[in-house]
């Protein structure tokens, strides 16, 4: 079974990923700077494809199979904390 995106949310700190399975993930947006520093339209313009999401304007594409394995943006590792 291929685990699909059907919507993807923000607040102010975090991505929400609804899956095809009736999960919803949420990651922190210090995960992927791109979108942290993204504006609201900016973050609306997106597509979903059956293993991830991709903003063409941003230049991310996220996989469904990296949130679920807990990966963000690996050109970017998040900062360590003491």
């Amino acid at each position: 079974m291929i685990i699909s995106t059907k919507n993807v949310r923000f607040d102010n700190h975090m991505m929400w990923v609804e899956l095809s399975d009736e999960r919803i993930i949420g990651v922190p947006l210090s995960w992927f700077p791109r979108l942290r520093n993204a504006s609201a339209e900016q973050l609306k313009d997106y597509e979903m494809s059956p293993h991830g999401i991709h903003w063409d304007a941003l230049d991310e594409n996220i996989s469904i199979d990296g949130l679920l394995q807990g990966r963000g943006d690996i050109k970017h590792p998040p900062h360590k904390v003491a």
